[in-house]
């Protein structure tokens, strides 16, 4: 689909909220919380439906071929491996064309990646000893409150969009997350869209129930949800081209700030090729959000936790705060995947 800054711009003055709503709009029972679900235990050897992890992975994009000669061209070698838990993967989120999704647009690039490197330090001396892989998660496919030509209520980003901060990934040693905020079009179909920057080793998924409007509803009116199946569609769709690659395991980022966001996560089937992570994605001041962590991870583990903060909304209540990253590494379990929006 053809880039409309207009479009995006209409997104984030309208308020599809990127994953930074809180409970009021929640369709659970519990009210006066920011609901969320994040794991208790990361699985160590989870078969897939083949039952075998991908072969020897490549060390970096060399011998990587995505059909695309400035993708092949790029150079970055993540670490060997999996990811988690070995490493604390730290995100700076958002879309270069939108200053209000998030902080990945809201300053100039190289004021924008000066600002990860000295956020990192602080959570690096809090943890000194789990080392940090810096990340750039970019909402690659936009919620939009208007249906455009296809009726799927959502904006794919240009090819040019996405290769940028693909080579500002490349260039900075940083890994990508490519984000789908799905509206009423299928996920299958905006995860091909996706598939030859995935086939780099260093980009990797993010799905985000709350624009997944199974209900029929328009994106920002009411909140979405994935249930287990549409999860191992994404680990599925990942494994494969894990395998067909030769690649390291892949990382699937799976927002949540409700109860009802996630269906029947007990039937989520884990994946030596994919590490899925638990977003805890909701905004608010620090009671609220350790309470609602607290609730979840207990209750509904799937594999590895994350946490999300905001360097904005985190402040909209009087008398509310950021967390400081000693507080959230308190949590239990700590998370291993931290972003910013």
């Amino acid at each position: 689909m053809r880039f409309s800054l207009a479009a995006l711009s209409l997104l984030a003055v309208c308020q599809l909220t990127s994953c930074s709503s809180q409970s009021k709009q929640d369709d659970s029972s519990k009210t006066g919380k920011l609901t969320t679900e994040a794991s208790a235990k990361p699985a160590e050897t989870a078969p897939d439906s083949s039952g075998k992890p991908a072969a020897e992975p490549v060390a970096s994009t060399r011998g990587v071929s995505t059909g695309d000669s400035t993708l092949d061209s790029l150079t970055f070698a993540p670490p060997a491996g999996p990811l988690i838990p070995k490493y604390r993967i730290f995100a700076y989120y958002g879309n270069p064309h939108s200053k209000k999704m998030g902080i990945l647009g809201k300053y100039p690039k190289e004021e924008m990646l000066e600002r990860l490197d000295n956020e990192i330090k602080n959570w690096q001396k809090a943890d000194p000893a789990t080392p940090i892989q810096s990340a750039l998660h970019l909402v690659s496919i936009s919620a939009q409150g208007a249906p455009g030509k296809d009726g799927g209520y959502r904006l794919r980003m240009s090819d040019k969009t996405i290769k940028k901060v693909i080579k500002w990934g490349n260039d900075h040693k940083s890994i990508v997350f490519l984000d789908i905020q799905r509206g009423h079009a299928p996920l299958g179909p905006e995860m091909e869209y996706l598939k030859k920057y995935l086939k780099l080793p260093f980009v990797h998924l993010g799905i985000d129930p709350e624009f997944s409007m199974v209900t029929g509803a328009k994106p920002g009116t009411k909140i979405g949800s994935y249930d287990a199946a549409d999860v191992n569609q994404a680990v599925q769709f990942l494994s494969k081209i894990v395998k067909e690659n030769n690649l390291p395991p892949k990382v699937l980022v799976v927002h949540r700030f409700t109860q009802g966001m996630i269906k029947n996560y007990k039937n989520i089937k884990l994946d030596p090729n994919v590490q899925i992570v638990m977003d805890m994605d909701g905004w608010g001041p620090p009671v609220l959000k350790k309470d609602s962590y607290h609730d979840y991870i207990q209750k509904e583990p799937v594999q590895y936790t994350g946490f999300k903060l905001f360097y904005d909304n985190d402040f909209r209540k009087p008398g509310s705060r950021i967390m400081t990253p000693e507080e959230v590494l308190a949590l239990t379990p700590k998370p291993m995947y931290i972003q910013y929006q």
